[in-house]
């Protein structure tokens, strides 16, 4: 049985979602009338085409240096630069619109000016790619209605948008082997997602690393968790476990798990094999 539709979030209540929907078909108008693919008009104003794509649709919240690069892009004479302050403000509506359950963490992690994560099963949401955040979505048990994997997956894209944030923050990413090899999805997501996560793992402010499958000993079985900062506050902690999420504020909770994930990035290979494994797998796929 399909999942019960849940109210509406404030960000949908309120009209924010709809002024990303229209300022995306805006922008695929322009776009196609330049003559441009996703790819071509990515490269000219920094984005990847997968990111254009999700902009276009409306999941991605356009930052406002790239409705500036646009507009001068498309020779759109002011028809997106005169729209950023409103889309400011439905950013800031649209900081709401996660899962009731969920926005606490959510609020904190858009704030972070640190961010740890050990992964164990999946992928991390915050580094996944649409197509393969869908078949997250779509394969969950009990199933849930279309339109509530599609909200899910903006509201997962939607997180995305720290990379982009000025200073940056810091970010390092531990994933056992297994989540690499593990091809949800099907082959082309699987190779999707693993080019993402070489992207995301060049990024000068970012930190990845593979835990290898053949270590005979593991300071962390108890299962993937998230560490990080927000800006002004005390570190905290987040996990989830079969649906149930808990965030941890105790701070002697928090130190353990801080010092459990030192060893475990000590324990990982270091950036450079991590991106060379993921290199291979994706070559071997």
């Amino acid at each position: 049985m399909a999942e019960e539709r849940r109210p509406e979030t404030p960000a949908e209540a309120n009209g924010a979602a709809a002024v990303f929907v229209v300022l995306g078909k805006q922008l695929k108008l322009m776009r196609e009338r330049a003559g441009l693919n996703q790819r071509e008009f990515g490269h000219l104003v920094g984005y990847g085409p997968d990111q254009i794509s999700a902009v276009e649709r409306g999941v991605r919240t356009p930052r406002p240096e790239f409705l500036q690069r646009a507009d001068e892009v498309l020779r759109a004479e002011g028809l997106f630069t005169e729209v950023i302050p409103q889309v400011e403000e439905a950013m800031t509506k649209a900081r709401t619109r996660h899962p009731e359950w969920y926005r606490g963490y959510a609020a904190l992690e858009a704030q972070a000016v640190s961010l740890h994560d050990y992964s164990t099963m999946g992928v991390l949401g915050l580094l996944q790619t649409e197509d393969y955040s869908r078949a997250v979505f779509t394969q969950q048990h009990p199933p849930l209605d279309e339109e509530t994997i599609e909200k899910r997956v903006a509201d997962r894209l939607s997180r995305q948008q720290i990379f982009e944030e000025w200073p940056p923050p810091e970010f390092s990413f531990v994933m056992e082997q297994a989540v690499l090899e593990r091809p949800i999805g099907g082959p082309k997501v699987h190779a999707d997602q693993l080019r993402m996560l070489l992207r995301i793992g060049h990024m000068r402010n970012v930190q990845l690393q593979v835990m290898p499958t053949g270590r005979e000993v593991h300071p962390s079985l108890g299962g993937s968790f998230t560490l990080l900062i927000p800006k002004g506050k005390e570190q905290v902690a987040y996990m989830e476990v079969q649906g149930h999420p808990k965030l941890i504020t105790d701070r002697e909770e928090v130190r353990l798990l801080a010092a459990r994930y030192g060893i475990i990035r000590a324990q990982a290979l270091n950036p450079h094999e991590s991106l060379a494994l993921i290199e291979k797998v994706l070559e071997e796929r």
